[in-house]
Order: structure tokens, then sequence, then C-alpha cells
């Protein structure tokens, strides 16, 4: 259940960083997809918990059921044994019921009463042996019946542990690929880190984030040469994995931007700005395919730190890069159930 719920964690980040501010045509899409993968995992959600109660109810209908069978066993032993009781019992009588018919002129002379009582008794005993017997029957039957309803309880629980399982291993599938894609992006950022750069997983994916100093001078969104070295960097894992989508997001303080005429007005354009700048230094001659990249403002609208204060306001200006991994396979198997 915990791999579970880091795949909804990492399914719902997916579709929030996919809502960011991206234009035209493609925001819509993603938007659709977003609205259509949240779909999904209610969906997911909804069938696991049922599927989890249901188990639970199967798993208290066997031990009921067993409980009952080995009731019916020990019913049928007893059965049993009063049976065998019965048949000596019977076999007793009829040894007795010969010797009367070859005792049978001393019966006629003054044993006629006694004669009856044997006969009375052994009719009996012919009833409650035939009795008996239809008893054992249908106890074997009911029994029967039991052990079917119990192999296919046991063939239901069977199934539904093979998918849960196969859930399971794609969520740790995805887990390992998330840790390796951090472990290769720290080696290629090696030397960075402690300046401004931090590699990290959150819900699934690997955020690598910028401090300003590292990239842009304030109120600007052209890049160093310093910041140009770690994003080149950066681009050679990228190409070697191109199963992974990228998305780049440019963050603000909450200090206003004052406008100066150009193309920025306000930080939401210079967030935009400084991430489209990001994402064309990792094109540039990388041979990455665009369609993976999204470039994103978030203004000042996503603090990491609330606080009104300088140090607040430099962990705030920041480019975030995203990598998510591919999760066609995990969505191929919720879309099969």
């Amino acid at each position: 259940m915990i791999k579970m719920k880091l795949y909804l964690i990492i399914c719902i980040s997916t579709i929030l960083a996919l809502g960011s501010c991206i234009p035209g045509g493609r925001y819509r899409t993603l938007h659709d997809k977003s609205v259509q993968y949240m779909n999904e995992r209610d969906a997911f959600k909804t069938e696991n918990l049922d599927l989890s109660m249901r188990n639970r109810e199967m798993a208290a209908r066997l031990g009921s059921i067993e409980e009952e069978l080995a009731g019916l066993e020990e019913e049928k032993e007893n059965l049993t044994q009063e049976l065998a009781q019965a048949r000596a019992e019977y076999s007793n009588l009829n040894n007795r019921y010969t010797e009367l018919q070859n005792a049978q002129e001393d019966l006629i002379r003054g044993n006629v009463t006694e004669t009856r009582r044997l006969l009375r008794e052994l009719q009996e005993a012919q009833e409650n042996i035939q009795n008996k017997e239809d008893l054992m029957r249908q106890l074997e039957m009911n029994m029967e019946a039991r052990r079917a309803e119990l192999d296919q309880l046991s063939y239901e629980l069977e199934q539904r542990d093979v998918r849960l399982s196969e859930l399971e291993q794609i969520l740790e599938d995805q887990t390992r690929i998330v840790k390796d894609l951090k472990n290769k992006v720290s080696d290629a950022l090696y030397g960075f880190e402690g300046d401004g750069l931090t590699v990290s997983v959150r819900n699934g994916k690997v955020y690598v984030s910028l401090e300003e100093k590292l990239l842009f001078r304030t109120g600007s969104y052209n890049i160093d040469a310093n910041g140009r070295n770690a994003l080149r960097k950066l681009a050679a894992v990228l190409k070697n994995n191109p199963d992974i989508q990228v998305t780049i997001e440019g963050h603000t303080d909450d200090v206003p931007y004052i406008s100066s005429g150009g193309p920025i007005q306000d930080n939401w354009d210079l967030s935009v700005k400084r991430a489209t700048t990001v994402v064309r230094v990792l094109l540039d001659g990388t041979g990455i395919d665009p369609r993976r990249l999204t470039a994103a403002g978030r203004g000042e609208y996503l603090p990491v730190d609330n606080a009104k204060t300088a140090e607040a306001r430099r962990k705030n200006r920041r480019t975030e890069i995203i990598l998510t991994p591919d999760l066609s396979e995990l969505n191929r198997i919720i879309e099969s159930y």
C-alpha cells in the first residue's frame, strides 16, 4: 500500500507540474491529460480499496468455511461410528432372530411376545441405519459444495494477489528509476552542489534547484558562463535518458519587478523568460527532443520560504528543473483493470 500511495503521489505531482503556465494548445492538451490521469488515479484508488475490502471479506468467509468443514468432518466421523455400532447391533439382532427361528416351536409354545419384541427392535435398527446412511450422504454432498466454494474463493484471492504484486513491482521499478536518475544527475553536477545547486527527490521526481546567483543577475534573464556550464552537464544526462520528461519552472521573490519599458513587465514575465532561457541552453546543440521540455513561470506564487526576510527571498529566487520518469507502463497496468 505504501508503494501504491507513492505511485498516486507521483501521478498527482505530474499532473500538477503539467498544469503550470504553458502556452496555447499544449496547455490544453496537458490539461486534458491531467484530468484523464486524475480520473484514472481516482478509479484505481477506488478499485484498490474495493479489492482490499473484498480480500478481507473473502478471507473471513474462507475461515468460516474451513471451520464449518472441520465441524462437518467431526460430525461425519461421529455418524460413521454410530453407523458401525448400529450395524453391529443389527448383526446381533439378526443372529438373535436366527436363533429365534431355530427355536420357533419353543417360541410358539410360550414366547410369542418376546418374538414380536425382537422383531420390532430389528425393524427399528434397520430404520435407524437407513436414516444415518441418508444423513451421511447429505453431509458428503454439503462438504463437496463447500469445497467447491472454497476452491473458487482461493482462486479469486490468488488472482487479486497477482494483480497487486504486479502493481507493487511497477512502483518499485519506478522508485529505482528515480533513484538512479538522481544519482546520475548528482554525479554530473558534482562540484555545483553546495554552490547554489541542490538535487533532491520529491513526489517520485528528481528536482534540480538552482539559485538565482548560479544562473542570473538580479532582474535579468541572461545566463552567465558558470550557469551555462552546469546546464550543459545536465543536458548530457537528459540526452542519455530519452524517456525522461523535463519541466523548467522559473520562480521569483515577492519584491515587485520595476519595469523600464522593456519586454519584462512583472515577476510573471521574468520567471517565464528565465524558464525559456534555460530551455534554449538545454536544447542548444544537444540533440534533445524539444517535445520533452516544458517551460513554465511560477512568479512569486510558489515560495519555499514564506518569511519576509532577505534570506527567504534569496531562497525563493530560483529555477527548478523537474525530471519525471516515464509512467507509460504504470498507466498501462492501471488501464488494464
